[in-house]
């Protein structure tokens, strides 16, 4: 069911059963340029999500209200996006991945495999910000499978976040995180390791 407000562009590719709502903008070009967009079975995408051209995502897609995905990202399946969360270009996201509202994802970030970013998560890029050729030392950080970061957690540029790691709450994460630890506090620090039984 798409939306007679929706606007889907020309090279978009949707798969079966897909829900596009009121005023949605699908396959928005970049710079004026056209580019193959698809999205898989299953999709259900709320009303004012700008989905730009490049795109290419797996089955299962839900977003909330007023989400913004650029350009050029991979996207796996079962990703939750949620309201006013915003994925910057050329991002790569893995299957069953979570992200909470008012999130903030930057260009050449990985999220792994079932990670979970919570609200107002912000992740970083750009080491030095305004400085001469910081476009070309963008770095995203990699959030690790099963990985969760809390609410209002900042990471900074290039960070490695570890398979199942916890991120507390509040957090800003200024170093790389060890797999199966839980780490919190401004900057995060090790709290204590992870033990499944």
């Amino acid at each position: 069911m798409i939306a007679k407000t929706a606007i889907i562009h020309p090279d978009v590719h949707l798969g079966e059963n897909v829900i596009i709502e009121d005023y949605c903008n699908i396959g928005c070009p970049v710079k004026g340029v056209s580019l193959p967009t698809v999205i898989g079975d299953n999709a259900h995408i709320r009303s004012h999500t700008v989905i730009y051209a490049g795109n290419t995502i797996g089955e299962s897609l839900k977003t909330g209200h007023h989400v913004s995905v650029r350009e050029c990202n991979t996207i796996g399946n079962n990703v939750s996006i949620g309201t006013s969360s915003v994925i910057e270009h050329h991002s790569i996201i893995e299957d069953n991945v979570r992200i909470h509202s008012q999130a903030f994802v930057p260009e050449f970030s990985l999220l792994r495999n079932n990670c979970w970013l919570g609200p107002q998560v912000v992740l970083t890029n750009a080491k030095f910000p305004c400085s001469p050729g910081v476009k070309e030392a963008l770095k995203g950080p990699t959030i690790g499978v099963k990985a969760k970061l809390g609410a209002n957690v900042t990471v900074l540029p290039g960070i490695n976040v570890g398979d199942g790691a916890l991120v507390g709450a509040g957090s800003v994460v200024a170093h790389d995180v060890l797999p199966h630890t839980i780490c919190a506090g401004n900057p995060a620090r090790k709290l204590r390791d992870i033990h499944y039984t």
